[in-house]
């Protein structure tokens, strides 16, 4: 007989500088640390469920020319490789990364002070995108629900204590969008939101279009907004991840691609929760610039 889902979800985090990350991870550490970035390597920064996905799609297509084929050509997850990614005997992250042509894009969920050294050294470009903490917790939930890769989130009670206290893959979402937003202007960081990227999507890839140092006339800006719309990607199977296998993600449980709405925290969070979210996160962003819009 098959084991439960349940049952079968005996995954455990292992802490690395103190934040924990998955164990496979981990474990090939030394290797990730001392990853060779090169000067033209464009890498894509988020905190898990902050639209990585999204961004990843957005910056093929406008690397791509808003050549939808092109686009077409592997899915998402292989296009851009996942510098901490680690499921041996499958080829990792860096090696994967290591046998691209340059130009690369790469992928992280690194905080700051994780990042292989070799990207500050050698004066990378970074995007990243932020989104509220709030929706964020909601869809990392989902996430973990169905990810067979990560440990189970256990109740909505349960799991909104594990994420305030930081006790979740990647560690906390405060310190990591205070560790990138500190440090934007030192180096060459793009930094933008989700929301805004939602409200005014032409606006955003457009900027993005800029920092990746490309022109594109306004019908191909048009057609890359109308692309990676939500609805386009959730249909699209190079981007919803419908060839992953079951036992790595269960979309059964919750699609992968759920809602990639603003301000769904609301069919979540009770009254005491959001008051007290709202406390912890003024403590925990007291003296950052940083401004997040909760709702549209």
């Amino acid at each position: 007989m098959a084991p439960t889902p349940e049952l079968s979800k005996d995954v455990k985090l292992k802490e690395v500088s103190g934040i924990l990350l998955q164990a496979a991870t981990a474990d090939s550490w030394s290797k990730i640390q001392t990853f060779e970035a090169k000067p033209d390597d464009l890498l894509i920064c988020t905190y898990p469920k902050s639209g990585t996905t999204w961004i990843q799609e957005i910056v093929d297509m406008i690397e791509q020319n808003g050549d939808v084929e092109k686009c077409q050509r592997a899915i998402i997850q292989h296009r851009h490789p996942f510098i901490e990614w680690a499921r041996p005997p499958q080829p990792s992250g860096v090696e994967k990364a290591n046998t691209m042509t340059a130009p690369r894009i790469l992928r992280t969920h690194l905080p700051t002070q994780l990042l292989p050294p070799s990207f500050w050294e050698k004066n990378c470009k970074f995007l990243y995108v932020a989104r509220n903490a709030k929706d964020c917790m909601v869809s990392y939930y989902h996430f973990q629900r169905m990810s067979q890769v990560l440990p189970d989130p256990g109740t909505w009670e349960e799991y909104f204590e594990t994420f305030i206290n930081g006790k979740v893959s990647w560690g906390s979402w405060f310190d990591h969008v205070k560790g990138w937003w500190k440090i934007r202007d030192k180096h060459q960081i793009l930094f933008i939101f989700y929301e805004d990227i939602k409200r005014d999507p032409k606006h955003e890839i457009q900027k993005v279009m800029q920092f990746m140092g490309k022109n594109l006339d306004e019908a191909v800006l048009d057609k890359i907004v109308q692309e990676t719309s939500f609805e386009k990607m959730k249909e699209n199977p190079m981007t919803n991840r419908s060839t992953v296998p079951k036992s790595v993600m269960d979309q059964s449980i919750s699609p992968f691609m759920r809602k990639g709405t603003v301000g769904d925290w609301k069919n979540h969070f009770t009254v005491a929760q959001n008051e007290r979210f709202d406390e912890i996160y003024r403590e925990k962003m007291k003296g950052t610039s940083i401004r997040f819009s909760m709702e549209l």
